[in-house]
């Protein structure tokens, strides 16, 4: 058993609560809404994120961060890309030493164009941690508290902290493996992101099954073609926080990126489909950075470039299909990785 501080109460923060509780682990949860640290505590539910879930009953909450940091030997960072400086900075203030430090968001922040764990880097004291690792995978919340087979991958430059973290959340439901290549790993998870965004709209204009192949097949050669030229391990890109977060997020009714590029599809402005969706969309923002990070590295990225004209230029999603379809004639082989 270990203390374990989880760091938001949104859908995924609450799901990993969820399964580090049932695996014995003393867990607190952190929320800036005192009452839903209350719900928590005495109901035992979170029914703005998770409704009809009922929660371990050894999953405690609490509203006060102070707490929160200080309980874990493990913090758990589960909040969305834009708060990771601020909760950070938080963390600066208060008296702790060599935590371990898991982030478990998905994206890129826009302008730095840094990742999550750059970012904690950039902001956290280095006395506060110890290590830093990455949880992704495919793994919607909805289907985790459902005890769902689902398989994740921890990523770090410390295999022994990776392994760590490996340990806490094993169980018959839910399978970790490691991967050194935190690099590879946070690219895919920000950028499947953002072509779960384009394979919403395609769902959403009412095409069919081939131009989803189509999308979730060019997508994942922009993100490897971006994630290579960035330094990361081709072969992540074929494992679970490449090809299995991709397939998962651009085909599923639980991703919120998906939802909200359907709605897109459907002839809804950005702005009507941000105010209706009541959660953090992290493709909006990622897709934004993707479009730096194409011109930084000087890398192709046709359906990125097709979104960011939609999301940010008023591109009407029908045309920006069109001229995807309509670019100059390619090989496919040469167009994955660049020319060989």
């Amino acid at each position: 058993m270990e203390k374990v501080s989880i760091i938001g109460a949104g859908s995924w923060g609450t799901a990993i609560s969820f399964v580090l509780a049932e695996n014995g682990n003393d867990c607190l949860i952190w929320t800036r809404r005192s009452e839903q640290a209350t719900e928590i505590n005495e109901n035992h539910t979170n029914q703005t994120y998770l409704p009809k879930v009922t929660l371990p009953t050894t999953l405690r909450a609490t509203s006060n961060l102070t707490d929160a940091a200080n309980h874990g030997d493990v913090i758990i960072l589960a909040v969305p890309t834009k708060a990771i400086r601020e909760v950070c900075n938080e963390l600066n203030r208060m008296d702790i030493s060599s935590k371990l430090i898991v982030h478990v968001s998905k994206g890129i922040e826009p302008d730095s164009l840094l990742r999550i764990s750059e970012m904690i880097k950039e902001e956290l004291e280095p006395s506060k941690y110890s290590s830093i690792v990455v949880l992704s995978g495919p793994s919607h919340a909805e289907e985790v508290v459902l005890h769902q087979p689902t398989t994740v991958t921890a990523a770090s430059e410390d295999l022994e902290a990776a392994e760590r973290i490996q340990d806490l959340f094993m169980n018959n439901n839910f399978r970790v493996y490691t991967n050194p290549d935190i690099l590879g790993v946070e690219i895919g998870a920000a950028l499947k992101n953002v072509i779960a965004l384009a394979a919403g709209i395609t769902d959403g204009l009412g095409y069919g099954d081939n131009a989803k192949a189509a999308l979730i097949t060019r997508g994942l050669a922009e993100i490897s073609r971006l994630g290579v030229k960035m330094g990361a391990n081709p072969l992540t890109f074929s494992g679970l926080t490449g090809l299995g977060d991709l397939i998962v997020t651009c085909t599923s009714v639980h991703s919120r990126n998906w939802k909200a590029g359907n709605m897109l599809g459907q002839g809804k402005t950005l702005d009507e489909v941000v105010s209706g969706m009541g959660m953090v969309i992290e493709g909006v923002r990622t897709t934004k950075a993707a479009h730096q990070l194409a011109a930084r590295y000087e890398v192709s990225m046709p359906l990125t470039e097709a979104l960011y004209s939609v999301l940010f230029e008023d591109v009407q999603p029908k045309y920006a299909v069109d001229q995807l379809m309509n670019r100059m004639k390619k090989l496919e082989v040469e167009d994955l990785f660049g020319k060989l």
